[in-house]
C-alpha cells in the first residue's frame, strides 16, 4: 500500500488542496474518474456560460429592431462550430491540468474511480493508498428521475447538450430549475422551439417577487407548461412524446430531443462509504462538522458533495478555508460563510445574496423593501427596459442589508455591488451616502435604496 501526505478525491474543487499543499512539499494524491477540472470546467458553469454569452448576442441580434436598428432577417447560426470551439477550449483547460501534474514531483495522479475499503484506506484499479488527510469533493451529477419510459432513451442531460452538435428543431426541457432555464433558453435563442414542462412553477426557490417577474417575462419568449405531471415518455421514430397531466386534463408533446433538467444528485455513492465510518444523510450528502470534518478523524469533504451551496465560488471558498486552517495555520476555528450569491444566467438575469423576503418574514425578522424597476432610470431608459427590477431587503431596526435581489440585465455583475455592502454589515445609510455614477445601472440599485428609507422613515 502506498502512503501519501494528502488525498484529494475529486479534481474540480479539489484543485484548492492539490496544487496548494503540494507547493509546500507534501505528497499528494489526486483521484478523478473523469476529465481533469470537474464540473465547473467539463459540464458546468464553463461551457454553458460560453454557450449562453453567444445566446444572449442573439437575442441582441434578433431585438435589434426596438433600438431602430435593422438586419437581414434571415438569421443563422453554426451551431456545430460554436459548440465544438467551446468543447476544445474547454478540453484544452483539462489538458493542461493534467500537464501542470505530471510536471510537480509532488503530485500523483490515479485516473479512474476511487473506492474506500476502510476509513483510510482508498482502492484505486488495482492499487491501494493512503493518507492522514482526506478530501472527499466528489460534487454531483444530474438526477435521473424514475419517469415510465425514459430509461433507454435517448434523452440528454446538461452533460449531454453542452457537446450536442446538432441544434433540434423542437426540444422539450423537463424542470424549471436554473439549469433547464439556462440551457432552454440557449437553445430557443439560437432558433430552436422550446417547451418547458414544469412541476410547479420556475426557478420557485428564489425570492416570490423575483421569481414571478422572471416567469412573466421568460414565458413571453418560450412555451411554458406550469403545474404539470409527467406520466410516462415514449420514443419512437427518432421522437420523444411526454404524456403529462396539468390541471387536471391529460396532454402530451412531442419533439426530436429531450432535455431531462431535474435536479442534481451526490456522487457518494461510488465511493463505497458503507466500508467506513463516514456518514452521510438521506440524500447521500457527507455529514460534516463546522470544521468541515467528517464522522472520521482526517478525512474532510466540501463542495457539492456536502449539501450545503451547489456552487462552485463556495466550494472553492471550502476549499481555502481547509487549506488554510490544516495546513498553513493549523487552527479548529469553524468555517464562517460570508453572504453567499448566486446568479442564474438565463433571460433575463437573475442574481441574488442574503435572505429573501419569505425567508426574512419567516425567520420573524421585522423588515422593509426597497424595489425599483430598471425602467425608472437613466440606463434603463436608454436599453428600453420593460422589465426588470431591483430589490433589496433591509432590516428596520439596525437598517442593515440583509438580502438583495436582481432580475433583469447584467443581474450578475449588478450584484457584486451588494455582496460587496452586506460582506462589509453595511447599512441602508452605506447604500445612499456613496456617490453613483449617472445614468450607469447601478442607479436603480440607489434608487431600491431610497424608497427602502422612505419605508422605514414613514
Amino acid at each position: 500500500m502506498r502512503e501519501f501526505d494528502v488525498i484529494v478525491i475529486g479534481s474540480g474543487g479539489g484543485s484548492k488542496i492539490t496544487s496548494p499543499a503540494a507547493k509546500l512539499g507534501l505528497k499528494v494524491a489526486v483521484i478523478e474518474k473523469g476529465p481533469l477540472g470537474g464540473t465547473c470546467l467539463n459540464r458546468g458553469c464553463i461551457p454553458s456560460k460560453m454557450l449562453i454569452h453567444p445566446a444572449d448576442v442573439a437575442i441582441a441580434v434578433r431585438e435589434a429592431r426596438k433600438f431602430d436598428i435593422h438586419n437581414d432577417p434571415k438569421f443563422t447560426v453554426d451551431f456545430a462550430k460554436l459548440v465544438n470551439r467551446i468543447s476544445a477550449t474547454v478540453d484544452g483547460d483539462s489538458a493542461s491540468i493534467s500537464a501542470g501534474y505530471t510536471r510537480n514531483p509532488n503530485i500523483t495522479f490515479y485516473a479512474g474511480e476511487g473506492k474506500f475499503i476502510s476509513n483510510k484506506v482508498i482502492k484505486v484499479g488495482n492499487e491501494e493508498i493512503t493518507a492522514d488527510k482526506i478530501f472527499i469533493t466528489v460534487g454531483a451529477r444530474p438526477q435521473i428521475p424514475s419517469i415510465s419510459g425514459l430509461e433507454g432513451t435517448p434523452f440528454m442531460t446538461s452533460t449531454e447538450a453542452l457537446r450536442n452538435t446538432t441544434l433540434p428543431k423542437k426540444l422539450i426541457v423537463l424542470g424549471g430549475g436554473y439549469i433547464g432555464t439556462e440551457l432552454g433558453f440557449a437553445y430557443a435563442a439560437f432558433g430552436t422551439e422550446v417547451h418547458f414542462i414544469v412541476r410547479s412553477t420556475l426557478l420557485r426557490h428564489e425570492d416570490q417577487q423575483i421569481a414571478s417577474e422572471f416567469q412573466k417575462v421568460f414565458s413571453k419568449y418560450h412555451d411554458v407548461h406550469l403545474h404539470s405531471t409527467i406520466n410516462r415518455v415514449a420514443y419512437s421514430n427518432g421522437q420523444f412524446t411526454v404524456f403529462y397531466t396539468q390541471d387536471g386534463a391529460q396532454k402530451e408533446l412531442s419533439a426530436e430531443s429531450l432535455l431531462v433538467a431535474t435536479g442534481v444528485t451526490c456522487n457518494t455513492d461510488t465511493l463505497n462509504l458503507q466500508n467506513t465510518d463516514i456518514e452521510v444523510d438521506d440524500n447521500g450528502f457527507v455529514k460534516v462538522n463546522d470544521c468541515l470534518q467528517t464522522t472520521v478523524d482526517g478525512v474532510y469533504a466540501f463542495g457539492d458533495c456536502i449539501g450545503r451551496y451547489l456552487f462552485r465560488h463556495s466550494a472553492n471558498f471550502e476549499g481555502e478555508y481547509l487549506f488554510e486552517n490544516i495546513f498553513v495555520k493549523p487552527s479548529k476555528q469553524a468555517i464562517k460563510y460570508p453572504p453567499v450569491p448566486h446568479a442564474v444566467f438565463s433571460h433575463p438575469q437573475i442574481a441574488g445574496v442574503g435572505l429573501t423576503q419569505e425567508q426574512a418574514k419567516a425567520a420573524g425578522i421585522d423588515c422593509v423593501v426597497g424595489v425599483n424597476n430598471y425602467s425608472s432610470s437613466g440606463m434603463g431608459m436608454a436599453l428600453l427596459a420593460e422589465s426588470g427590477f431591483v430589490k433589496i431587503i433591509v432590516e428596520r431596526s439596525s437598517r442593515k442589508l440583509i438580502g438583495a435581489h436582481i432580475v433583469g440585465d447584467e443581474a450578475s455583475n449588478m450584484i457584486h455591488l451588494l455582496i460587496a455592502f452586506m460582506n462589509m454589515n453595511a447599512t441602508l445609510d452605506d447604500l445612499l451616502r456613496m456617490i453613483y455614477i449617472h445614468p450607469a445601472l447601478p442607479e436603480i440599485v440607489r434608487n431600491a435604496a431610497r424608497k427602502a428609507k422612505a419605508a422605514i422613515d414613514t
